[in-house]
């Protein structure tokens, strides 16, 4: 009957259980109940599948170093909650209480029905660029019957599309021929090719911290054992962070991963943008360590605050002289998610090795939406970017003037670029802000998903893609759920539970 659960081991829970916060950190609960609480806030975030099947009881409390009462009692706490059930002989698994909506998650796209009366200040996409995306489609319906006669598919890109990619790669200073470019169903499905090909179960990956919570969640689900490593902020709060290169030589040298995950042009969350020196730097450690380096290049056409292209560093790539870079990108961010086009650039024996791996999960990206990405990378893009870079401006200049007015504890420093700011909340749990934020109408990204240990817990990222005239009106809402989360307003059952258990 459970034979379809997915198994959660004793180490991946345990792992998972380091990064629930719960609200209310200082207060003092029995163990039981904090470990009941944090796999509540597990599931109820949709970190923890509706589902899964828990390790037994022994394993478990031998993963925490907790007595097998105390992981027993939890258990017997979440089955009278409705959160787990339990047959005899095949275990437990994660579920819902009867009547419970499904998981919340601020980082997946608010349903349809949901968008008339939610303030979506989780998902960071914009809407598409009109009246561009329009033309091109047109002019993609008009190529679609030379490739209709075929069976289309094509495991490394529509040939227009690959040029279209490599030929933007040389214009931002890395000489790309098309052979080393495979296009990818998104920016996440090349970041799973590449985990695949490169990452084994127990490999060791070092990670920004804090960093895009999809791959984090990504590399888990891998069973990859990351590595944090905290950006410095030299300048205080206020000031852009950078790479703290020596703890990133530290890690290097002392933990040998397998490879290095980065955002070095204007980070996810944070929107900082690395120097090319400390890329020069950091490239040099990743080398000596036998370290690959995958660069998510996602966010990287998104300078907004940056005076002109001749001011941006040149792509990682483009300072590697030893093919230990690998560069995952998309059209998504600038263009439009909805096409669902992403690329990897690596050499081209690896780009051969992951067309042909891919074949057993897909066999390329759809005709049509390559097509229109490739029309958009032609001629329109100087013009589309600037489409986007002027309303993305906007709204970091509306939020700059609204958040001191409203939420004067709140902090962040003005990022050059990307998609999202980086807010220290003043000490409010963004866990508490995001919980409040359900009960209230509003998407909140809280900051411990942007961490691989549970940290950021008093920050929250902010997208900007709301209109700029809107900026205010949702300011004033976060506000007022601000000041319900201090006070200790209703969040959730999992919010009188004691602080996260040291696992």
């Amino acid at each position: 009957m459970a034979d379809w659960h997915t198994t959660v081991t004793a180490a991946a829970l345990a792992r998972l259980l380091s990064t629930a916060r719960l609200p209310d950190p200082a207060s003092r609960r029995p163990a039981y109940r904090t470990l009941a609480g944090q796999i509540r806030l597990l599931v109820s975030e949709g970190r923890l599948p509706v589902g899964a099947r828990l390790p037994a009881e022994r394993e478990l409390a031998l993963a925490l170093r907790l007595s097998r009462t105390t992981v027993a009692t939890a258990y017997e706490a979440l089955r009278t909650d409705g959160y787990l059930r339990s047959r005899r002989g095949s275990g437990s698994w994660t579920a819902l209480p009867e009547g419970a909506p499904p998981p919340g998650d601020a980082l997946q796209p608010v349903p349809p029905d949901e968008q008339g009366h939610t303030l979506d200040l989780g998902v960071a996409a914009l809407p598409a660029p009109q009246p561009f995306l329009g033309a091109a489609s047109s002019r993609a319906v008009e190529q679609l019957p030379a490739y209709a006669a075929g069976h289309g598919h094509f495991p490394t890109g529509v040939p227009v599309l690959r040029e279209a990619v490599a030929r933007r790669f040389t214009e931002r200073g890395l000489p790309t021929t098309p052979d080393q470019i495979l296009i990818t169903i998104g920016a996440m499905g090349g970041l799973h090719l590449v985990q695949r090909a490169l990452i084994g179960r127990g490999d060791r990956v070092a990670v920004e911290a804090p960093s895009y919570a999809h791959t984090l969640q990504a590399l888990r689900r891998g069973d990859a054992r990351l590595v944090p490593v905290p950006y410095a902020w030299p300048g205080g709060a206020a000031r852009q962070p950078e790479w703290d290169l020596p703890e990133w030589r530290r890690v290097l040298h002392g933990a040998a991963p397998k490879v290095a995950y980065v955002i070095p042009d204007f980070h996810n969350p944070t929107g900082a943008l690395v120097s090319e020196e400390q890329r020069r730097e950091l490239l040099a450690a990743a080398r000596a360590a036998g370290t690959v380096v995958l660069v998510d290049e996602t966010t990287a056409e998104l300078g907004w605050g940056v005076p002109d292209d001749a001011a941006l560093p040149r792509p990682m790539a483009a300072l590697d002289r030893s093919a230990q870079v690998v560069t995952v990108g998309s059209a998504g961010k600038l263009l439009w998610g909805g096409l669902r086009i992403g690329w990897v650039r690596a050499a081209p024996a690896l780009v051969r090795r992951l067309a042909s791996e891919r074949v057993y999960s897909d066999v390329g990206a759809p005709v049509l939406d390559q097509l229109i990405a490739a029309e958009l990378l032609g001629e329109p893009l100087a013009a589309v970017r600037a489409h986007q870079l002027d309303r993305m401006r906007a709204t970091a200049d509306a939020f700059a003037r609204a958040l001191p007015a409203h939420l004067p504890e709140w902090r962040y420093a003005a990022p050059p670029g990307g998609l999202v700011l980086w807010v220290s909340t003043g000490g409010v749990s963004g866990a508490a802000l995001a919980l409040a934020g359900e009960h209230g109408g509003v998407r909140i990204a809280a900051g411990n998903r942007f961490g691989s240990d549970g940290a950021f817990e008093h920050h929250i990222r902010i997208p900007l893609t709301l209109p700029a005239p809107a900026v205010p009106a949702a300011v004033e809402r976060l506000a007022a759920l601000a000041t319900r989360a201090a006070a200790g307003g209703r969040w959730s059952e999992a919010a009188d539970d004691s602080q996260p258990l040291a696992v």
